[in-house]
């Protein structure tokens, strides 16, 4: 529901807010609505060169809030640019900063463009590298005098404005082609027919090729599901130092249970073993002979086998009998330091596939131990100095080079473990959990389990681990060409949408789920030679991966068609390419017409003063091979032009602080109006319609419309179409005297009636519904009541007829009031003079009760406080006297 108050000034402020800042945007006016209770003043705006209505601005009352503008501002769906919306509510006084915020607002709109001017691109190619958004004129009637080829380069629309077509714009696309797209497979774990691991496809697609232009993203969607009955291969690296004697217990049983329970999740299932202890020299073990053959001799008599770095014990095998039969042979060895040497195991581990057996399957590496670990660096304490070369060296299953290379850096171990595919299980005591928590934070697709002391919850341990780890899918590329960047959208289960770097995971991920992923990668630059590139993307501890081959797009179509040493080109020292030439080294100029080394530099200046002065180019431009080559402005909608850049687009006469008032272009300095208006700076319209007056008359009659603006020819009147004239006299009063002395014979000019008031034409009507209304008429019209000597009342009307016949309708009937009826007078005024006698009796007897109870009162009280005792008469005397004898004894 929209409010009644302060409508007027709301209306002003939406025209105002209208002027001030939607003019600003070069908008004109197609259509406006009136303010009214049930819809808001709206203004639909358009700029030149746009294909439609591009700006809604609406000034709204609304219930509670004293002012609201909205505006929106939608730009053509064809440039490919965003909906950008905008609402303030605000007060009537802060329209003025509102007004600032729009003008800034659009002048920054106006900078966007500029990226492609100020590249200074000199070829088609070099222009559609510099960003999406640029494109090439390739018409060669394109520029104009004084513009260099760079000014070819330019926004779409820009360049549409200058007036390139749109089929002579060069813009090529960058597209996605998919070249392999096989389906992901939907297996199950009791189908009769078992699927082998390179029949199986868990990533959609498999193969792309991505044609990039620099700048433009293009965006694919990869599919994933889990397979299931996917195949698995577990190798189970132990650490075999002396505080693992009770594990090693543990683990000799460790093949066929752990066989039994992973039964459960796949049916193809391999299982190998591998130990460690640590480097063989000094001083990480006793290197006397004696320790070297038994380096437990001190520890309660036990037999220990030799030190060792690491040994591959079992190949992967699906025989959990031999695995059980392996292990039962190992021997515990020792060390003297704390930390293992269980990095150079993990590492071999990870390069050696022939030897491990390896397949192109899901690979889970359990690495158990109860101590701490070296790193890249401890191994210069035994005098390795060698960093760790991440290659196979494994001799009859024994790790050989230990004493050679350092141990390898956490960072090397990822990279390794990572190309090659293989997830890791830490299965460490809860002493060490920290330390390899934070190693795991480090090595994706990895996971850490709490070890019994004696290995005892292995198998929970390595089951529930694979389930974490599998559940889990996490995208990772390769190196990419420079200029190149990547982004990822994952589409997980519930509909959980994860950016940046979650967009690279999925989590809980069951057997069967399957997850999607938007990847949009995109070039900002052409590489050397612009070859092609590819790249790969997998998800971590999964074998199969996406192959991406990019192209870029580094030239445009029309370079192919080409004339090299084209005669448009000076004698043929150019290649005449997309309406250009690109010059041969060596050669300068529009056309290729100078050398470097021919022309010196004064004849080249003469040629690019203007009228032999002193000023080169008019100093908005630079002389280059004799011709002038104009400056480039900040605003790419501001231009130098011209033969020696003596002309402008931007220097022209302005109004209310728009160039040639908004109604017009500015060329070399003069404004070129657009239709309906002059002036110059074309703020004089020649529209007539602000001139009208009520009566549909323009300047009703009394002035001319110049500029949109009456000009009153009677000094009288005023007004902006007019209509006041706050000097004269009452139209109705000037002609009284005469409209009722031709009417009715009375009044002050019945004598000279005929000879003063002939000037007007006379009709007599009956009543006054038949006097002409101001609204039927396209003439001034006045309705006019008077009132003669005698109290009584005339009405008609005055007007002048196509300036020169005055008409006047009279209703022929006088309206005059009725006598006084004498009755109802004498019984008013008796019966008013009954009830005023009577009044003032009841005031009277009211005033005497009021009295008398007052002197009652004060004879009350002057009666309470009498202080003589009220029975006896203190003045009276009694009239008999008693004598008493005093001889006499009452006998």
């Amino acid at each position: 529901m929209f409010s009644r108050y302060n409508t007027s000034s709301h209306l002003k402020a939406c025209d105002f807010f209208f002027t001030m800042f939607v003019n600003q945007a070069g908008c004109r006016p197609v259509k406006q609505r009136n303010i009214s209770l049930q819809s808001p003043q709206s203004y639909l705006c358009e700029r030149s060169g746009w294909e439609g209505p591009k700006w809604l601005f609406s000034c709204c009352l609304k219930t509670g809030v004293p002012y609201e503008i909205c505006f929106t501002k939608f730009m053509s769906s064809s440039l490919n640019q965003p909906l950008c919306f905008v609402s303030f509510q605000m007060d009537l006084r802060l329209l003025s900063i509102a007004t600032l915020l729009g003008i800034l607002c659009s002048c920054s709109a106006q900078q966007e463009g500029s990226d492609c001017i100020k590249a200074n691109a000199q070829s088609c190619g070099e222009c559609i590298q510099v960003a999406e958004k640029c494109g090439w004129c390739t018409d060669t009637d394109f520029l104009k005098q004084g513009e260099s080829k760079s000014a070819r380069c330019d926004e779409l629309q820009s360049l549409i404005t200058k007036g390139c077509t749109k089929a002579k714009i060069e813009n090529p696309r960058g597209s996605t082609f998919i070249n392999k797209n096989k389906a992901v497979t939907n297996r199950k774990k009791d189908m009769a027919e078992k699927l082998k691991a390179d029949q199986i496809t868990q990533i959609q697609p498999q193969k792309l090729t991505l044609n990039l232009r620099s700048g433009e993203a293009q965006t694919f969607k990869l599919k994933f599901k889990r397979a299931e009955d996917y195949p698995i291969d577990l190798y189970y690296l132990m650490d075999l130092s002396f505080s693992m004697k009770d594990d090693l217990e543990n683990v000799k049983n460790l093949g066929t249970d752990l066989m039994r329970e992973m039964k459960e999740v796949t049916s193809d299932f391999k299982i190998g073993f591998g130990s460690f202890v640590e480097k063989t020299v000094m001083p990480y073990i006793s290197t006397t002979p004696a320790r070297l053959l038994n380096p437990c001799t001190s520890t309660n008599n036990d037999t220990c086998t030799s030190p060792f770095s690491y040994k591959n014990v079992l190949k992967l095998t699906e025989n959990g009998e031999e695995f059980n039969s392996l292990v039962s042979k190992q021997q515990i060895s020792g060390n003297l330091d704390s930390p293992e040497g269980g990095f150079d195991a993990i590492m071999q581990v990870a390069v050696c596939g022939n030897a491990i057996g390896w397949r192109n399957v899901t690979r889970l590496l359990v690495f158990s131990t109860d101590a701490g670990f070296h790193f890249a660096g401890d191994g210069k304490l035994g005098g390795i100095v060698l960093p760790n070369d991440g290659k196979c060296h494994l001799e009859n299953n024994m790790y050989t080079m230990s004493h050679y290379y350092d141990y390898p850096s956490i960072a090397h171990l990822v990279q390794k473990l990572s190309d090659n595919n293989i997830q890791t299980i830490f299965a460490v005591t809860e002493e060490f959990q920290p330390v390899y928590k934070e190693l795991k934070n480090l090595i994706p697709k990895s996971a850490v389990g709490t070890l019994s002391s004696n290995s005892s919850n292995v198998i929970k341990l390595i089951i529930d681990s694979y389930n974490s780890l599998s559940s889990e899918v996490i995208l990772e590329n390769g190196k990419l060409p420079e200029g190149v960047s990547i982004t990822y959208k994952s589409i997980c289960k519930n509909g959980w949408v994860g950016t940046g770097e979650n967009g690279r995971k999925c989590l809980n991920i069951s057997i069967g789920d399957e997850v999607s992923f938007e990847i949009a990668i995109k070039s900002e630059k052409c590489p050397p030679q612009g070859k092609s590139e590819t790249i790969t993307i997998k998800p971590l501890g999964f074998t199969e991966n996406v192959e991406i081959v990019l192209n870029f797009i580094c030239e445009c179509e029309c370079s192919k068609d080409g004339k090299p040493l084209s005669e448009m080109c000076h004698n043929g020292n150019g290649t005449f390419e997309c309406g250009a030439c690109r010059c041969n080294e060596g050669r300068i100029g529009r056309l290729c017409e100078c050398s470097t080394d021919e022309v010196r530099t004064d004849d080249l200046d003469a040629n690019c003063r203007k009228d032999n002065g002193t000023d080169i180019c008019s100093n908005n431009g630079d002389c280059v091979c004799g011709t002038c080559e104009c400056k480039k402005r900040e605003n790419p909608e501001e231009r130098y032009s011209g033969k020696f850049c003596e002309c402008d687009n931007f220097n022209c006469d302005r109004s209310s602080n728009k160039l040639c008032g908004g109604h017009g272009r500015c060329e070399c300095r003069v404004c070129i109006c657009d239709a309906n208006y002059t002036g110059s700076a074309c703020d004089c319209s020649l529209d007539t319609s602000t001139c009208l007056a009520a009566n549909k008359q323009i300047c009703n009659g009394r002035g001319t419309c110049e500029c949109g603006v009456c000009k009153c020819t009677n000094p009288k009147f005023q007004g902006p179409t007019c209509e006041i004239c706050p000097t004269c006299p009452g139209v109705c009063a000037e002609h009284k005297d005469c409209v009722q002395c031709r009417a009715f014979e009375t009044g002050e000019k019945k004598d000279t009636c005929e000879r003063d008031c002939s000037y007007f034409n006379l009709i007599r009507v009956k009543d006054r519904d038949k006097l002409p209304q101001p609204a039927d008429q396209s003439y001034p019209l006045s309705h006019c009541k008077e009132r003669d000597a005698n109290d009584c009342w005339f009405y008609y009307t005055y007007a002048v007829r196509n300036h020169t016949e005055s008409e006047v309708y009279v209703v022929d009937t006088l309206e005059c009031p009725a006598g006084p009826d004498i009755i109802p007078i004498v019984a008013g005024v008796v019966v008013g003079i009954v009830l005023i006698g009577l009044a003032l009796l009841l005031i009277w007897k009211l005033l005497m009760i009021i009295h008398d109870r007052r002197e009652f009162a004060k004879f009350e009280k002057e009666k309470m406080n009498a202080k003589w005792d009220t029975g006896v008469n203190p003045i009276y005397k009694s009239a008999v006297t008693t004598v008493f004898n005093p001889k006499y004894e009452g006998k």
